[in-house]
């Protein structure tokens, strides 16, 4: 049975098939790991766009343009298991925490991306995301139903009992997994922007989030070239994934194709020549 937000893949390999009836949470099936990325050729590309173009982009832009590229090649990373099923996801969306202005109370929405969209197309959606989520005069439609559900006493234990039901039998609108920021193919926050160390952040048990990403503060780590110890500034992200989805040696090709995005941003500039699609 499809869903509103995916189509069942019934093809997928058996072991995993069988590993969603063996670990039928995502507390069970969460790996970590982090992931040093070169941070040195990221601000050269943002120096040099920023003079020769005027065009403000940002490491999380770039990140995340470097990441959708990457589904693009590896579909599989766009996958989410529900009710012991897995599933492709039918769009590509990621959820980010926006800190309101005086910076203590944040909100959580997220934000639809295309597939063929380039660096700058992301780093656009990104700051519209931003500046209508900053605004504490705003409310996304995420605030819009907590609030609705905090109302009436009782309301919400039983709210969110109804939707995790529907959500485990395919049954949730559109409407609500459009306003959930449960439902996403990344979660992904930017802890470098409030002077912290990455994390492995939980990838929630409600919901469709198979991935997510924690930018931390810049560090320097060595590096083992021609037998050489050198020293190299870079970004760490801390990296939790559902293992349900596909196998450790996809998500480390997938990462390594990343990390040549995040080496070589130009190659972000334009539309991607192919786009992989998940087979159901």
């Amino acid at each position: 049975m499809n869903r509103p937000d995916g189509k069942r893949i019934k093809n997928a390999d058996p072991m995993y098939q069988v590993a969603a009836f063996i670990m039928d949470k995502r507390v069970d099936s969460m790996n970590m790991i982090t992931v040093d990325i070169p941070l040195d050729p990221v601000n050269a590309y943002i120096h040099k766009v920023r003079n020769e173009r005027g065009v403000a982009l940002s490491p999380m832009g770039i990140l995340l343009a470097g990441y959708l590229r990457t589904a693009c090649e590896y579909p599989a990373l766009n996958r989410f298991v529900v009710n012991k099923r897995i599933y492709t996801r039918n769009e590509f969306c990621a959820g980010l925490v926006v800190l309101k202005a005086g910076g203590e109370e944040g909100t959580m929405s997220k934000i639809y991306f295309d597939m063929n969209d380039t660096v700058f197309d992301v780093q656009h959606k990104i700051d519209e995301y931003i500046e209508k989520n900053r605004n504490t005069e705003n409310s996304n439609s995420t605030d819009d139903i907590i609030r609705k559900l905090l109302k009436v006493p009782g309301l919400c234990a039983f709210g969110v009992g109804m939707f995790k039901f529907l959500d485990r039998h395919g049954m949730l609108p559109k409407k609500i997994i459009d306003a959930s920021p449960f439902h996403e193919s990344l979660l992904i926050s930017n802890l470098a922007s409030i002077r912290t160390n990455h994390i492995y952040h939980h990838v929630y048990e409600f919901g469709t989030t198979s991935v997510g990403i924690t930018m931390g503060n810049p560090r320097v780590v060595p590096r083992l070239r021609r037998d050489e110890v050198v020293f190299e500034r870079t970004l760490p992200l801390g990296v939790v994934m559902d293992e349900r989805i596909c196998s450790g040696s996809y998500f480390s090709s997938a990462f390594k194709c990343l990390t040549r995005y995040m080496k070589d941003p130009t190659l972000l500039e334009t539309p991607p020549e192919k786009i992989n699609r998940d087979e159901v």
